[in-house]
């Protein structure tokens, strides 16, 4: 029987276990356990701990858990081959934390994707923490009296300072995640003090996250404080709180996302597909959150129009407030109680971002929605905009209105439970033509398509084979 040596350089230490024996071998005052191999000298059950300050690669066909929240550190790299499973230790919250400088490498491949899963048999969401990345890109956050860092909530933070994020370098670079799943993850530390399926605090466009399914989140399934990363083909399946949500200074560009939401399941804090802040008390601190999205397909809870059979904590397909400026282009929402709320009710008003030009809404569907365009205006700060603004703004951008849900037309985007979505326009869509992008958001970082939302036809299945819906 051959014994496998695994040699990490670890301040906290990582425990290597099998499911057969294990024994200890001191070095150097440090801990490293050395695994019996059982049957198959190719697989091994490895449990990662502590701090991570050497580069280190997990390797393929090989099961890893998360015991406690895991940081990389000291500008280490983490290397993660395609078709690797992460699971999460649900007694101990097992989570990744990617600090400033340090990197991840997970690019797994359409057919043998990355996993960050739960460790039980019938997992749950919020089995484990989720993923967290940190950099140097700038944010609008203070942190002991610092301006441009920021303390990444949810407990994140420990004495060394490894859960701060933030600086001045836009084109950080925090590593790569393609063809990533990451399943049952979000915990909530305190109330309003979560951590998300997947978080990014100031990372950099140097970046790179594309192909990402996050799936059963216990709080928003992707969050972004700051930074100016650039994502392409995300998906939000089935979280409690919010799908998308973007705050302190977030700047980045993001084309091709879907989200789906489950009709019963949404967040004591109200749940919406898209939420944004400049920051919680709506200040006008810079950087100022600025996003930019284009071909996103929302499906909301309502697949009918009758609201009372979803759950009642669902709110909005997009509650934009607090002074945030992001803009959205070429996408369908469906299926919410309230489709596009623009509220301006806490600080700086959000408004004025409209009526200065900054925060764009073009060419996009709202589907389903009993209350398709909301207004909230300060009452501590009155402009002169109002509803009726509104509607003139909204319709002057080429959007669009359909009564129902089924006028998207799509094949099958409320699949039945345990099967997968067809998120493809049916013929006769109004999403297979009609996108443009000549507006100076668009004209670098995003590719031209001539068609509205995440899928270009029955033939483009982005969204398929790597993920799972079937969950």
């Amino acid at each position: 029987m051959k014994l496998k040596f695994l040699f990490f350089t670890i301040v906290a230490g990582i425990a290597v276990t099998s499911l057969d024996s294990c024994r200890k071998i001191e070095e150097d005052g440090q801990v490293i356990n050395q695994p019996t191999i059982g049957t198959s000298p190719t697989v091994e059950n490895t449990i990662l701990t502590g701090k991570i300050s050497s580069n280190l690669t997990l390797k393929a066909n090989t099961t890893y858990k998360l015991r406690g929240l895991v940081y990389v550190t000291n500008g280490a790299t983490l290397t993660i081959e395609p078709g690797t499973k992460i699971v999460g230790e649900a007694d101990k919250n097992g989570g990744l934390i990617i600090t400033r400088g340090a990197k991840i490498n997970a690019e797994g491949t359409a057919s043998n994707p990355i996993i960050f899963t739960s460790e039980k048999p019938n997992p749950k969401r919020g089995d484990w923490a989720g993923v967290v990345l940190l950099g140097k890109a700038p944010v609008n956050t203070s942190y002991n009296g610092t301006a441009g860092v920021g303390e990444m909530e949810g407990g994140v933070n420990d004495a060394d300072g490894n859960g701060l994020y933030g600086g001045t370098d836009a084109a950080d670079n925090s590593g790569v995640l393609k063809y990533v799943r990451i399943e049952y993850a979000g915990y909530a530390f305190l109330p309003d003090k979560e951590i998300n399926g997947l978080t990014f605090g100031g990372v950099g466009n140097g970046t790179k996250i594309d192909y990402v399914e996050v799936a059963y989140a216990n709080d928003d399934s992707f969050e972004w404080f700051g930074g100016t990363v650039n994502c392409t083909h995300l998906i939000a399946y089935k979280g409690l709180d919010d799908d998308f949500d973007t705050d302190n200074g977030y700047s980045g560009k993001i084309q091709f996302g879907i989200a789906v939401r489950d009709s019963q399941v949404a967040d004591v804090s109200g749940s919406n597909s898209f939420e944004s802040d400049n920051d919680a008390n709506g200040s006008s601190l810079n950087p100022q959150t600025s996003a930019v999205f284009s071909n996103m397909t929302v499906i909301g809870p309502v697949q009918t129009g009758n609201t009372t059979a979803i759950n009642t904590l669902f709110q909005n397909a997009l509650q934009i407030r607090r002074n945030s400026s992001i803009s959205i282009f070429n996408s369908v929402f469906m299926g919410y109680p309230t489709g596009l709320y623009i509220d301006a009710t806490k600080g700086s008003p959000t408004d004025i971002n409209i009526t200065a030009n900054k925060l764009v809404f073009q060419n996009n569907i709202l589907a389903g929605m009993t209350t398709p365009l909301k207004y909230g205006p300060s009452t501590s700060t009155p402009t002169s905009f109002s509803t009726a603004a509104l509607q003139t703004w909204f319709d002057g951008l080429g959007n669009t209105i359909l009564a129902s849900t089924a006028d998207v037309k799509l094949a099958n985007a409320y699949a039945p439970a345990g099967t997968t979505p067809n998120f493809s326009p049916a013929s006769g869509s109004p999403l297979l033509s009609g996108a443009t992008f000549t507006h100076p958001y668009l004209t670098s970082g995003f590719t031209s398509v001539a068609y509205k939302g995440a899928v270009k036809d029955g033939a483009d299945y982005w969204y398929a084979g790597w993920t799972n819906f079937n969950l």
